[in-house]
């Protein structure tokens, strides 16, 4: 072997162990990862106590219907030992609204999951999903409404919720940008949920709705209120009160939480595996960090981000996303997303676009330059 052949052989060894050392780290990264990420979910019984919720057919209570469904689900996600399941209420106890989000706040949880069963005049029947979000119309104040009212049972309440009227719609539209931060986790976790409801359990559909329910407004993370059936259907009441029911509702939104958590480890793993990797800038590609968005037009000022300058406000569909640190720079938009983190923007996430067309983070990174 001569001396230009053994140099030619000694790079591309190099070459073979840098490649092989990163993919070992990245690997012992990814497992680490894995072996300590546990996902704390908190379940909230509805009602409970001198607060009975709803009263339906044959006097059946949405307090113990919810319960059980509730106690359900948590021995279901129990059995994952990826998952920390935590309760606002076990028994038949009355828990204060704000208490319930205090609970999931103090946990740091990764999702609020509050379990009703709903009511009507009529014989409405099915299953719906609701979000924080400002009531689109009048149907859904009352919704909301209804299921605020129970604040009124409470001492102090006009001191534990800074002046909240549950009887206000000024009051809902009050909702601030920190709880539309997890807006888009909301809509992910509800619609995985409701496609159970309809597709695996075939309820009636009455779809994901947006209101503002006060228990979700005391939360800070991805939450969101399950309607599970009508307790004043005649039909849809008993089979809520029954054991098969209630073992089917809980079966589907156990599965819908566990496949939210999935897709939630695999965006994270993703997000790993790019920042280990090292790339240029392409001029083809804007690189932004979503910060939030929400049915709420705001002005773009930095009194309103937490002192942020230059935030993009856009209008998709009927909502609003904010952006920060617009670059084509990839190392530089990780940079920005650190820094919209410490402002306490704590899901903000990196988004790509080519040619004003929003694309996937790893799509973006192998866009040819």
């Amino acid at each position: 072997m001569n001396l230009q052949m053994f140099h030619k052989f000694n790079t591309k060894t190099k070459a073979i162990q840098v490649f092989v050392l990163s993919f070992l780290f990245i690997l012992i990264t990814l497992t680490s990862y894995a072996q300590e990420k546990t996902y704390t979910v908190v379940l909230d019984a509805g009602h409970g106590g001198s607060d009975p919720g709803k009263e339906g057919y044959r006097k059946y209570k949405e307090k113990d219907i919810a319960l059980k469904i509730t106690l359900a689900v948590g021995e279901i996600l129990s059995k994952n030992e990826d998952i920390n399941v935590i309760y606002t209420r076990k028994t038949d106890v009355f828990v204060d609204l704000y208490k319930r989000g205090k609970i999931a706040n103090k946990a740091d949880a990764d999702l609020f999951v509050s379990i009703h069963c709903n009511a009507h005049s009529s014989q409405a029947y099915g299953a719906e999903t609701w979000v924080l979000g400002l009531h689109a119309n009048k149907q859904n104040f009352e919704v909301a409404k209804a299921e605020n009212s129970v604040i009124l049972k409470e001492d102090n309440y006009k001191e534990n919720y800074k002046g909240f009227d549950p009887n206000s719609p000024e009051s809902v539209i009050g909702l601030t940008l920190m709880q539309e931060e997890y807006l888009d986790q909301s809509l992910q976790l509800a619609s995985l949920i409701q496609n159970n409801f309809t597709n695996k359990l075939k309820r009636k559909n009455r779809g994901v709705k947006q209101a503002g329910f006060i228990v979700l407004h005391q939360t800070y993370m991805p939450s969101i209120l399950i309607e599970t059936g009508f307790i004043t259907n005649k039909t849809e009441a008993n089979y809520l009160n029954s054991k098969n029911g209630q073992k089917n509702f809980a079966q589907s939104i156990a599965s819908g939480i566990e496949t939210y958590l999935k897709q939630l480890e695999i965006n994270t793993v993703e997000s790993i595996v790019i920042e280990e990797e090292k790339h240029q800038i392409n001029k083809n590609i804007i690189f932004k960090v979503q910060i939030a968005s929400g049915p709420t037009k705001l002005e773009t000022k930095s009194y309103n981000f937490k002192g942020l300058i230059g935030v993009e406000r856009i209008k998709v569909g009927r909502s609003y996303k904010y952006y920060y640190g617009k670059t084509s720079d990839y190392t530089e938009v990780l940079k920005h997303q650190k820094q919209v983190k410490k402002k306490g923007f704590t899901t903000a996430y990196i988004t790509a676009f080519k040619n004003g067309e929003k694309i996937s983070v790893q799509k973006a990174l192998k866009t040819p330059q």
